[in-house]
């Protein structure tokens, strides 16, 4: 029988880690939520040398502090006994950032080997890294591998395998002999990887003294009492001491800093040609995230990236809207040729083919959009707008790291309201996840480019551009008044290393597109399928079955009966209403809608937008009006699947109806706003 294993993969978010596991695990995968949370946890398994190796893929995280639920997951797995080794992954490209959670592992007292990834990357930038003297100073292995081209992994399990059982430490080679000379600890520089100064290891040796009389078989001492003198919750409730008079517990920021300048010193003996590379950085970085050109500068970029997704996008989506012209005469003709009945007809061409196709006629913009926001993501450039953002997002009582949740929101909410973990405090999370929802998703772009193009023309860009900042605007008032409304206000500071600049890996571009399209792809083919389905068969039935008037349908009466409500808006109009409630399945669907609402087969076609809006125009629906419409679109309801993940990640229906309704009631208000200062002056 095979001896077993259990591994933890620990490492910051985007080091490779995941990529390592499953070059392991490769299909063996099992994923669950963590019991209580709803962090995944993803288990596989893989066979080495006679052992059976159980790995598990922890969240990714910047630091062991528990304050976020990433953080109290790992720690609390990492100090059972339900692991053997600990696998930490680093970026071997951004060591500085990696190695502050390196040393907090290593003081865990468990085996750790660390992983250095991407040293392809460190190659190419002309940097090397000592890898004899960093496990010198370290006291732990030393391992170089490329998750990306599977280099390595024999090495890196098989440090795993003999140094899951290694007692005795290797004496740490610091090569600082004045601070050894000068320590009242001199003995501690050669047992562990980070010695703090006199004042904390006094401090340290007191509050051990202390947990070795009260929990005589607490295992690691020296990590428990530096966890209760920085005044961590989590331990402080579980193992409570009685300290000496005027020994305070609130030494975390010296602690931290303390760490960070014994990196600085590893970093300066182990990284050669380093300073080169971060002086272009930081060059770079004197404009990008200058005081006063920075946040200029932000929406600059985001207007380039959206000028490209309409030139280029719509250049493209008119070949695509020819063959969804072609194929829905093709299926028409075809059908009528062999007498199929004229109501299943129009059920496939005016129904499906309409609905899923209009769609489909924006995937190059669609493309075009997500290919700009990886290549943004991928440079590191997405890190400096939060950095950027974080005077801003302070004034408003949210942390600057509240930010990247909402950068997510620009590609879709789903993935947006799950980064909101990140953040530490629960109810900065809830007031994150209540104003995310108002960045503009790409669920919504359909609607921007069809009513824009329609009735703006020369200036289209410019009006759907306008969304993307009305709506983060919108997020940042809505908070700044929830802000002045907290009784309970807290100061942030935003702690994130800036990563350095690179060239972006057209791998991992096209890894997160095709993710993305696929994502796009299989909700046209479900969701907006069976929405446009269900708005045929609203559309074409009424109380009396059958109609061909369809102002005696089912979706007219629902319509008819919500006018009210909308008229005030400029959104007065049934079809419209009708569209929007559709909408709160998928944001596409509200264009699918109108493709079936009136009766337009290519509604993304120059044929089809000047049918589309010639016979809006009749109804008295102008530019105003559609200005209307796509700002009510940005604001109101998100679509069903961020209503469940609000829900997932709150634990609670009564705040996803909370989340709902206020949205609904500042869509309704900003496009209120909007349609009667508008009808002053048009």
């Amino acid at each position: 029988m095979n001896k077993q294993i259990r591994v933890g993969f620990m490492g910051n978010p985007n080091c490779g880690k995941t990529t390592l596991f499953n070059a392991y695990t490769g299909a063996n995968l099992k994923v669950a939520n963590w019991p209580g949370v709803t962090v995944e946890k993803v288990e596989g398994f893989c066979k080495f040398k006679g052992y059976d190796m159980n790995l598990v893929d922890l969240p990714g995280t910047y630091s062991l502090t528990s304050y976020t639920m990433e953080e109290v997951v790992s720690r609390e797995f990492i100090l059972s006994d339900d692991v053997d080794v600990i696998i930490d992954v680093a970026d071997a490209s951004a060591l500085e950032r990696n190695l502050y959670l390196t040393l907090q592992l290593i003081e865990l007292g468990k085996p750790v080997v660390l992983a250095l990834n991407m040293m392809d990357i460190v190659e190419k930038r002309g940097m090397e890294i000592d890898m004899h003297r960093l496990p010198e100073m370290l006291g732990i292995p030393v391992i170089g591998v490329s998750a990306r081209k599977k280099r390595g992994l024999d090495i890196l399990m098989h440090a795993v395998v003999h140094h899951k059982d290694t007692e005795e430490k290797t004496p740490m080679v610091h090569h600082h002999d004045h601070l050894e000379q000068e320590s009242r600890h001199p003995h501690k520089h050669r047992e562990y990887a980070m010695v703090y100064s006199d004042e904390i290891e006094d401090k340290i040796d007191i509050i051990k003294d202390k947990l070795r009389e009260r929990y005589p078989d607490l295992f690691n001492l020296r990590w428990h009492a530096m966890k209760i003198l920085e005044g961590d919750p989590a331990v402080t409730k579980e193992y409570p001491v009685e300290l000496p008079e005027g020994l305070s517990c609130n030494y975390e920021k010296q602690i931290i800093r303390e760490k960070y300048d014994f990196i600085d010193e590893i970093i300066k003996e182990v990284m050669v040609n380093k300073d080169k590379k971060e002086a272009s950085t930081d060059k770079i970085d004197s404009i990008l995230t200058n005081r006063w050109l920075g946040f200029p500068i932000f929406l600059g970029i985001m207007a380039l990236v959206f000028l490209f997704t309409f030139t280029l996008g719509d250049w493209l989506k008119d070949y695509m809207a020819l063959f969804i012209d072609w194929l829905a005469d093709m299926v028409r003709n075809g059908l009528t040729s062999i007498e199929i009945h004229p109501g299943v007809i129009s059920l496939l061409v005016d129904g499906i083919i309409a609905g899923v196709g209009g769609i489909l006629t924006f995937l190059p913009n669609i493309f075009i959009l997500f290919l700009a926001l990886a290549f943004l993501e991928d440079s590191g450039y997405m890190a400096r707008a939060a950095y950027v953002m974080d005077g801003l997002m302070g004034k408003v009582g949210l942390s600057g790291r509240a930010f990247i949740p909402m950068i997510l929101g620009f590609g879709c909410t789903v993935p947006a309201i799950m980064a909101s973990r990140a953040l530490e405090n629960k109810r900065d999370r809830f007031k994150t996840m209540l104003v995310t929802p108002f960045m503009s998703c790409s669920a919504r772009l359909p609607i921007y480019v069809l009513f824009s193009q329609m009735f703006f023309e020369q200036h289209a860009m410019l009006a759907a551009y306008s969304m993307y900042v009305l709506g983060l605007a919108v997020a940042i008032v809505v908070a700044w008044v929830l802000h002045l409304a907290d009784k309970r206000k807290t100061e942030y500071n935003l702690l994130i290393e800036l990563p350095e600049y690179k060239a972006p890996s057209a791998r991992t571009i096209a890894i997160y597109v095709w993710e993305k399209v696929k994502d796009y792809l299989t909700k046209a083919g479900t969701t907006i399928f069976i929405a446009s389905i269900v708005m045929w068969f609203v559309l074409n039935f009424g109380p009396h079955g059958f109609v061909t008037d369809i102002t005696d349908s089912f979706g007219s009466i629902i319509g008819r009966l919500v006018v009210p409500v909308f008229k005030p808006i400029g959104l007065g109009y049934w079809q419209i209403v009708v569209a929007l409630i559709a909408g709160i399945s998928a944001k596409e669907v509200v264009v699918s809608s109108c493709s079936v609402l009136f009766g337009i087969g290519n509604i993304t076609s120059a044929t089809g937008m000047s049918s589309l809006q010639a016979l809006l125009g009749g109804m008295g629906f102008g530019a105003l009006n559609a200005y209307c419409l796509m700002t009510f679109s940005l604001l109101y309801i998100p679509c069903m699947a961020a209503l469940a993940t609000i829900k997932r990640e709150s634990h609670s229906w009564k705040w996803t109806a909370i989340c709902a309704g206020f949205q609904l009631v500042i869509a309704w208000l900003v496009s209120f706003l909007i349609f009667q200062v508008g009808s002053m002056f048009l």
